[in-house]
């Protein structure tokens, strides 16, 4: 599971519903501030699909370097576990959340299914399980 929020965090869970373990990144709002306040001439940007990769304007260079560098992060993070668990695309699930996934899902080439209310639908398990 990538969870696209504050920190972009990485989840993985065995086909028995044990935790694995995970990756925390920075996320992509905290990034896109960070560049705004501690860059010199660069300032605070609103996250959309810029035209091109190559941008021809500074807003759009710092959205391509978002968008495409945070898509690149989760395929090339998800790639490194899949290798370190021994495991072929077809073999697990990766599933994206988190208020900006619906920002980057589309760019990454290992997403399988996209659960805007992933969260939500866990609390439900956990309230179905603990009721009498």
């Amino acid at each position: 599971v990538v969870d696209f929020g504050t920190a972009t965090t990485f989840d993985v869970v065995s086909a028995r519903g044990e935790y694995v373990g995970g990756v925390i990144a920075p996320g992509i709002e905290i990034s896109l501030e960070a560049l705004g306040r501690r860059g010199a001439q660069l300032r605070k940007v609103e996250l959309l699909r810029p035209r091109s990769v190559i941008a021809k304007n500074t807003v759009e260079a710092l959205q391509s370097g978002v968008l495409y560098g945070f898509a690149s992060q989760v395929d090339g993070i998800v790639g490194r576990m899949m290798a370190e668990l021994d495991l072929a695309p077809g073999e697990l699930a990766v599933v994206a959340t988190g208020g900006l996934a619906p920002v980057v899902v589309e760019e990454c080439a290992v997403f399988t299914d996209h659960q805007p209310w992933l969260t939500l639908l866990g609390l439900e398990i956990v309230f179905d399980r603990n009721r009498p």
